[in-house]
């Protein structure tokens, strides 16, 4: 598009954790000329319905809060590639989180991918959202290189995630990423704790 960027057109399909079809999309995407994130408007059609989605959710909400302890955890995965059960509702919730960081650094020329979770610390907070500090890695393409970013989560089923983050190689303040929409968590794998 003269005196905006390139836009593309996407048609693709999704999978839940399990491996099952979870649906088929079709999107498009303008990078634009001056700093991402691209602008994006996209369609599904979920082979799930709502109320299956949000049983998901549901159920990987009630494992998160049901914990007799906060999850707490490092490496996931490990070098072999091993997610501890215990840990797979915080690396689910890894995956959901960072997707709105790889988004917003994306560019027409560079992308990134979730590699690891370098530690996680769930917070006990006094309402119903639950809420998680990470650190993670993510791989920028086609650089190689690795990129330690912070990453404050919260969330609770039927609500949009809310996700503030920082990354190490920016010299830029505190990013929020947060969805606009609500989103199920399940899917794919400002309370108390620290200042952030």
């Amino acid at each position: 598009i003269p005196d905006s960027g390139h836009k593309y057109y996407l048609q693709f399909t999704t999978e839940d954790k399990s491996g099952e079809n979870a649906g088929s999309c079709l999107a498009t995407v303008l990078y634009r000329r001056t700093k991402p994130p691209p602008v994006v408007n996209i369609k599904c059609v979920q082979t799930k319905d709502q109320k299956q989605i949000q049983e998901e959710d549901n159920r990987l909400y009630q494992k998160i809060r049901h914990q007799t302890k906060p999850i707490i955890g490092n490496n996931i995965p490990d070098s072999y590639g091993h997610i501890e059960p215990a840990l797979e509702p915080a690396w689910a919730l890894a995956v959901a989180g960072s997707s709105y960081m790889m988004w917003e650094k994306s560019t027409e020329s560079l992308g990134y991918f979730l590699a690891q979770v370098k530690s996680v610390k769930q917070w006990i907070r006094k309402d119903d959202f639950i809420e998680f500090d990470y650190t993670v890695l993510l791989h920028e393409v086609p650089t190689q290189e690795i990129i330690s970013c912070h990453m404050r989560l919260t969330w609770l089923p039927g609500h949009p995630l809310k996700v503030k983050y920082f990354c190490a190689s920016e010299n830029q303040g505190l990013e929020d990423g947060s969805g606009m929409d609500s989103g199920s968590a399940a899917g794919i794998l400002h309370g108390r704790g620290a200042n952030f």
